[in-house]
């Protein structure tokens, strides 16, 4: 939702970039195509002099270029941290912002790479126990693996699709806003639970508005 409120609302050319190692599901969510991945792509960097040679390894969802991750997980294991950093250096030729999706390892070595060449970060959680302290692991382990600054400036986005009221989600939500650059809570929404293709039309404005409080917090950050 980030790379399509981006692309729907910004000049740049946006990219989305699937580089979950375990048959990510990105594409499908976003435009339901996944016969090109971001293999093919490293197959043919060497060709591609323009941004419409990207058009054969990605798909569109409205103004918004998809690229979809190895759908073997076998195969997507063994992408690595330089093949990811050579995948951001063929697209940022063409492309302003990519959206990187990367999964939950943080261990994983494409994470690494996605780590070291990150301008901002979305840390997703839940106002549940498990949900907020797993996010809140992550930041520990940003700080602890030398990426406090990428900790401090991070935003969190957490998501109402799980919570408990035995819970105070207000709690939650201080408790990250005193460790992030801004806190993001996205509502519950029907569409988006069913797990299909996601249509900015058919989310509820509520929804929608805290999509744009999300993009409008990280492009805060691209001045620097």
């Amino acid at each position: 939702m980030l790379g399509l409120v981006l692309a729907e609302n910004r000049g740049d050319r946006i990219v989305a970039l699937d580089a979950n190692p375990d048959a990510g599901t990105l594409a499908d969510r976003l435009t339901g195509d996944t016969s090109a991945t971001v293999r093919e792509l490293l197959a043919g960097a060497a060709h591609a002099s323009s941004v419409h040679d990207l058009d054969r390894f990605s798909s569109l969802a409205g103004r918004l270029r998809v690229i979809a991750s190895e759908q073997d997980p076998a195969a997507g294991e063994s992408f690595s941290r330089e093949e990811y950093e050579a995948v951001c250096g063929l697209i940022g030729r063409f492309a302003n912002v990519l959206v990187t999706d990367s999964g939950t390892g943080l261990v994983h070595s494409a994470m690494e790479g996605t780590l070291t060449l990150a301008d901002a970060l979305v840390v997703v959680g839940t106002p549940t126990v498990d949900g907020a302290t797993r996010a809140s692991r992550t930041l520990d382990w940003l700080h602890g693996h030398g990426f406090s600054a990428l900790a401090e400036q991070a935003v969190v986005v957490l998501s109402q699709d799980r919570w408990s009221r035995e819970i105070d989600r207000d709690v939650v939500r201080r408790h990250f806003e005193s460790r992030v650059r801004a806190v993001v809570e996205l509502p519950f929404d029907q569409h988006l639970a069913h797990g299909g293709r996601i249509d900015l039309a058919r989310l509820a404005p509520a929804t929608v508005d805290a999509v744009l409080l999300l993009a409008a917090r990280i492009t805060d950050g691209f001045e620097g």
